[in-house]
């Protein structure tokens, strides 16, 4: 009888401790991925891989991240327009591709507002305007005058046509009153070889792409396009400093597919937050010249919204058609 008892007993002790573990077990057999649009070792990729290493712990499920290059992070976000809207897949995406994209595409194959859940907003960032060698010596006013005396020299590089530095430097050409030249490369890397190479003698791009070669003095950054000093670069001034009315900043937001629950959203960004508040992921992000700004789903479709409206104008008066 004892025995039949002690028995029955262990059973229900058995059963119960299953049932605490069912969900813990079933969540670490799911896996949520972050898809990055662009190849493994830039920003994003680093950002997102830092995001799911800390969220591991706060959703108790198995987080990875899936690289999938394509069109300048426009691939994935039309594959994610059609997942399945229970939070497993995400996508990290540089603004280009949800407020730019938007304007220079008439066959985009999404809609950026209608397409997507926003989740929440990761970090903000401005840009560069980098002098290299085949420019004088001199701040940005008396190297844009020299562009202006030397206008078959004067020519900008940058990451790629129809990206937010290509019209931030549209938008310095024209605020200053010099006729530049646009010079397309296939990333910041090569662009940023030429500049030190004296092929081009000016860049506008992200600060990672020459904060290295700037403290190494091969480069200079002259100016930062936002509407505050960039933390990386305290002696370097922004365009507005500087006398030239422009600004110009990007970020990067995480998104899913449209129609996901308030209550899924709600629990991935507070995940975000919480990475986000990590000192250790903040000076990484830093080191980027990225700054860590953690936006709600909310925050994060009121500044896609304002920065679709802001780049409106200056794309369509460009006259830029995307090939």
């Amino acid at each position: 009888m004892l025995r039949r008892r002690f028995a029955a007993l262990a059973a229900a002790a058995l059963a119960t401790l299953a049932a605490f573990a069912a969900p813990s077990a079933l969540a670490q057999e799911r896996t949520m991925r972050i898809w990055v649009g662009f190849p493994p070792g830039g920003s994003a990729d680093t950002i997102a891989r830092l995001l799911a290493e800390k969220m591991k712990a706060s959703l108790g499920q198995n987080v990875i991240v899936e690289n999938k290059p394509g069109a300048a992070g426009r691939l994935i976000l039309g594959e994610l327009k059609r997942m399945t809207p229970d939070g497993q897949n995400l996508v990290l995406s540089p603004s280009g591709a949800t407020v730019i994209a938007p304007w220079l595409y008439p066959n985009l194959g999404y809609d950026p507002i209608k397409d997507f859940t926003p989740v929440a907003r990761i970090v903000t960032f401005d840009f560069a305007v980098t002098a290299g060698p085949a420019a004088p010596a001199g701040d940005i006013r008396s190297v844009l005058a020299w562009m202006k005396a030397n206008p078959a020299r004067a020519n900008y590089a940058t990451s790629g046509a129809g990206t937010v530095p290509h019209f931030a430097g549209l938008l310095l050409s024209q605020v200053a009153g010099v006729p530049l030249t646009h010079v397309a490369y296939r990333g910041g890397a090569p662009a940023a070889q030429d500049l030190i190479g004296g092929q081009v003698p000016l860049m506008v791009d992200t600060a990672s792409e020459t904060l290295e070669h700037h403290k190494a003095g091969k480069v200079r950054i002259l100016a930062v396009t936002g509407s505050q000093r960039t933390r990386a670069l305290p002696d370097v001034p922004t365009l507005k400093e500087a006398g030239i009315n422009i600004e110009a900043d990007a970020f990067f937001g995480l998104y899913g597919p449209p129609g996901m629950p308030a209550e899924t959203v709600g629990r991935i960004d507070r995940a975000v937050a919480d990475a986000l508040r990590d000192p250790a992921i903040q000076e990484r992000i830093y080191g980027f010249g990225l700054v860590p700004n953690h936006g709600s789903a909310a925050q994060l479709g009121e500044t896609q919204a304002t920065h679709l409206k802001r780049w409106e104008a200056p794309i369509k008066a460009s006259g830029f058609k995307a090939e």
